[in-house]
């Protein structure tokens, strides 16, 4: 028997019973749960296979949709890896000056950006996101002289020049160990750590490996998988924290699916992403899938809420689309909503997204849309990003449709490619 029948009855998408669902279906049991809810998202997954790969949208819808239940098993194939990834974490942790560097290439750096604040505060030391490039160009300004360093590399496919040669080049120093997390099995990055002790090797399932243009299933799985690093003593509560977040991502695609297509569809040519801490990554990449699904006709930017006031507030215009990622710490929520209600005392903008619980009513004016779902107050900041990045995946996908591009290829004069092409690598002498 289906496990999940139908969503058409309110008792089927109520959020105890999806968290079930999401336990014991299948990830294609689930997508039909989707489909069978009705809506754009539904009507869109209930198309025929060979229908959505006709209009260009087979792979991103799918690989978005699918995030919930390929939270659950993410979580549950990393609980299992807690020793190994504490094992290598003892090699920063508790010594000084220790480093913790979290380093990838554009989506690949921005989940690092999401994790760094968190994992800081659940460690004790020091954890930086760090550019690729930055690593590949100028180690010495960005690594510390003397002391461990844990260099941890995401990678959805493993095959960017610069991923492959930063951990050539950080393997010569006695200082650094490596954790390699990655959606490629077959990528050269997986490959490179085999045999070596000093690195540590992560591949999540390959559902998780997009095959469409834009990150969205690889970008939150390996945040999520990143995630585990603050919590290596408490796997089960690990566990527990990303079930809780499937069944929200769970409910933002079954409650929140029309309100984003609608705002996706609003008159706006650029859109400004805000976010605190970890959430700034968050607004990073929700800014980054924007641009890279319009093909740039779209212009975004991301920023905290107290950084706008000190000029980028000018690109907050009539035609743009301010997306607000909403703290759960009420000190923080306190500086964004001051923030907004400037925004909203200014006249600037052509609307609003807000993301978050508990939104007051006096931010939200006109046809701005509120993405606030049952049990998402309890969520703290740490946890929240990939939600936040959920959001701005489908506002992406959505906006992308709207204006006659394909989501699985936007890039139609292929300026911008799945995988990075090959560049020439200098070496220091």
């Amino acid at each position: 028997m289906d496990p999940l029948p139908s969503a058409k009855r309110s008792s089927d998408t109520a959020p105890a019973a999806v968290e079930r669902a999401l336990q014991t279906a299948s990830v294609d049991d689930w997508l039909r749960l989707l489909a069978s809810a009705g809506g754009e998202l539904g009507a869109l997954l209930a198309d025929p296979a060979d229908e959505q790969s006709r209009r260009g949208y087979r792979h991103t819808l799918r690989e978005i949709a699918q995030q919930p239940f390929t939270w659950v098993e993410t979580a549950r194939e990393m609980a299992a890896r807690a020793r190994e990834l504490r094992s290598a974490l003892d090699h920063v942790a508790g010594r000084r000056p220790g480093l913790l560097a979290l380093t990838g290439s554009g989506s690949s750096l921005y989940a690092g950006e999401c994790l760094a604040p968190g994992l800081q505060s659940a460690l004790g030391i020091p954890v930086q996101a760090v550019p690729s490039g930055e690593l590949l160009t100028r180690p010495q300004g960005r690594l510390p002289r003397s002391g461990p360093c844990l260099v941890v590399s995401f990678a959805r496919s493993g095959n960017s020049p610069e991923s492959e040669a930063v951990l050539d080049a950080l393997r010569t120093e006695a200082s650094c160990r490596h954790l390699v997390i990655t959606c490629n099995r077959h990528g050269r990055l997986a490959a490179k750590g085999a045999g070596d002790p000093a690195v540590t090797t992560v591949v999540l399932d390959d559902k998780t490996c997009d095959r469409s243009l834009v990150m969205t299933s690889s970008f939150t799985n390996m945040v999520l998988a990143g995630r585990l690093l603050g919590l290596t003593d408490a796997p089960g509560d690990y566990e527990a924290r990303a079930l809780r977040l499937a069944g929200l991502a769970a409910q933002v695609l079954l409650r929140h699916g029309d309100g984003l297509a609608a705002a996706a569809r609003r008159r706006f040519r650029s859109a400004i992403y805000l976010g605190s801490g970890g959430r700034y990554g968050s607004a990073r990449e929700a800014a980054l899938k924007m641009l890279e699904m319009t093909a740039g006709r779209v212009m975004t930017f991301p920023e905290t809420y107290l950084g706008l006031l000190h000029g980028p507030m000018a690109a907050v215009d009539e035609e743009a689309l301010v997306v607000c990622f909403l703290s759960a710490d009420g000190v923080v929520r306190a500086y964004e909503a001051d923030l907004v209600r400037e925004l909203m005392r200014k006249g600037l903008g052509a609307g609003k997204v807000l993301v978050g619980a508990d939104v007051p009513a006096d931010l939200v004016a006109g046809d701005d849309l509120v993405v606030d779902v049952p049990g998402l107050g309890a969520v703290d900041d740490d946890d929240a990003t990939i939600l936040d990045v959920l959001v701005g995946q489908l506002l992406a996908f959505f906006r992308c449709r709207a204006i006659g591009l394909r989501p699985d290829s936007p890039s139609t004069d292929g300026v911008i490619s799945r995988v990075v092409e090959s560049f020439a690598i200098h070496r220091r002498t």
